[in-house]
């Protein structure tokens, strides 16, 4: 349903407009949003290196950046356009993820903004659990099965 390809230089257009289209709501009620601040910001910070564009059906609808820590995987970013969202896609990525870690018994960390509260129902679904919140970033956390289980 969905492939990932390794992001370039060429991709930069897109993933503006990706960031703009995905996040904006969720950023607006905290800090405003200001559209030539943004722009600089992400022009400074672009580095197409270590993030993957999410397509489905041929078309680009997303980016997916994974941290591979010494101790977790950090699953440091995941947007999706509009008319992607709620369709699974997100679940499957994240599961995809969830499987590669607990292969390799390493829990699984993320932040997430406060005020996005779809992509917190979706973390917490999959077993994700609030750990801890820096500002407006919740930390989450979620731990091999194995782990859950001593836990328990």
């Amino acid at each position: 349903m969905y492939t990932l390809r390794p992001a370039t230089e060429a991709d930069y257009d897109f993933l503006y407009a990706l960031h703009c289209a995905a996040i904006r709501e969720y950023v607006e009620p905290i800090w405003g949003w200001h559209e030539e601040w943004q722009a600089e910001y992400f022009r400074r910070k672009f580095n197409p290196n270590g993030r993957r564009v999410i397509e489905v059906e041929g078309h680009d609808a997303g980016v997916l950046v994974i941290e591979e820590r010494p101790d977790e995987l950090y699953l440091a970013l995941i947007e999706l356009l509009p008319g992607y969202q709620g369709r699974g896609i997100g679940t499957m990525i994240v599961t995809s993820l969830l499987d590669q870690a607990q292969n390799r018994g390493m829990p699984v960390t993320l932040d997430v903004l406060e005020t996005n509260q779809p992509a917190r129902r979706l973390y917490e679904r999959l077993g994700f659990r609030l750990v801890g919140q820096k500002e407006h970033r919740q930390r989450m956390l979620r731990l091999p099965e194995n782990e859950v289980e001593n836990k328990a």
